[in-house]
């Protein structure tokens, strides 16, 4: 039975960049050697880093703006630290939209003052605070556009005067923005784009080198650019993925194409969603993720008999976040709409049936 995979993260994958990883497991690009075992330093493999960088920049239109692309490690989390290591020298603003926003104000306040400009917490994240002030201080402003466990994404973005910081890790490549408002961005791979253990960072270079603390070396983007991504053994086979990843949306064509697929799958789950009234939504309906879409029963009794119904449709990975519960569906660029229409189907009966 096809598996319906709606999983939070790691996402679900086109199956033809399955295809090729696999094969390149094995023997890549016919070299008697697997991807996993070839050196880093490899012309082969120093061209799939190059090509994957430019490929990000190329699909967010970032190349030739004075932006560069790495591909690190330590995940998201890990650029919680990075981004105030490199840039908080004296004060620092946060928008605090849930669990990640509020790990990378925990990781900030290690070096500087931090203010949160506004948070929604009040309401267990389930919007996105609007009409607030930006003081105009600030060393850099952070920002979380998508919210994967609360299924909140921000559909407009704060301007001032200072560096814009997103972390994008569950919505990168999924919807066409003017990316240049942005003047660094980082992303797990494992939500939109590969496996993980690799993590994207674009970031604009003129806003580097201004702090005056010694920064090591493999936390400090400016080596990084400087070393092209690999100061350190990258993570070999998340690039690769991704590299790949990044091919299929430019064949597909690019985030424009996918934007519409995606929000073709939104409007179809939201649609039941608000339609059925064995259901209802958790995030404000103006705030909803078309990444991510939280819901609940209406009756928990009813919770066995359709988590029933979802495994024996081949729905795999709907459970929402050990902290909210309910459900979460995790509509990823590699998701098909068939898919959706399933898990639609199976909510649509669970109402006959009631």
């Amino acid at each position: 039975m096809k598996k319906h995979n709606f999983s939070a993260g790691p996402c679900i994958l086109p199956q033809e960049v399955m295809m090729k990883a696999s094969e390149a497991v094995l023997d890549f690009n016919g070299s008697g050697l697997s991807l996993i075992e070839i050196s880093h330093r490899s012309k082969d493999f120093v061209a799939v880093m190059e090509n994957a960088r430019s490929l990000a920049l190329d699909h967010l239109g970032l190349k030739g703006k004075g932006y560069q692309a790495l591909f690190l490690q330590g995940g998201a989390s890990m650029q919680f630290l990075m981004v105030a290591y490199n840039l908080l020298e004296k004060k620092a603003g946060y928008l605090n939209t849930g669990t990640w926003s509020n790990n990378a104000i925990k990781e900030a306040k290690l070096f500087g003052d931090v203010i949160e400009v506004a948070s929604s917490k009040d309401k267990g994240y389930n919007y996105i605070p609007k009409g607030f002030s930006v003081p105009n201080d600030l060393d850099y402003l952070h920002i979380t556009s998508n919210n994967t466990i609360y299924g909140t994404q921000m559909k407009s973005f704060p301007k001032g005067n200072m560096p814009l910081i997103c972390d994008m890790s569950s919505d990168i490549f999924s919807r066409q923005l003017d990316f240049s408002q942005f003047d660094l961005i980082y992303a797990g791979a494992q939500k939109n784009m590969g496996p993980a253990g690799t993590t994207l960072v674009v970031v604009k270079e003129d806003i580097l080198g201004k702090v005056t603390r010694k920064i090591p070396s493999i936390l400090n983007y400016q080596l990084q650019i400087e070393k092209e991504s690999m100061f350190n053994t990258p993570a070999v086979f998340p690039v690769y993925v991704s590299m790949l990843t990044l091919e299929w949306l430019q064949n597909l064509g690019g985030i424009a194409a996918i934007e519409k697929i995606n929000n073709k799958k939104a409007q179809l789950l939201y649609s039941e969603i608000d339609l059925n009234p064995m259901f209802k939504g958790y995030a404000k309906k103006e705030d909803r993720s078309i990444m991510n879409a939280t819901f609940n029963l209406t009756n928990d009794k009813l919770k066995e008999e359709f988590d029933s119904m979802c495994k024996e449709g081949g729905i795999n990975g709907l459970n929402g976040h050990r902290s909210v519960g309910g459900y979460r569906a995790s509509m990823y660029n590699a998701l098909s709409l068939d898919s959706v229409g399933v898990l639609v189907d199976i909510m649509s009966e669970l109402e006959r049936k009631g």
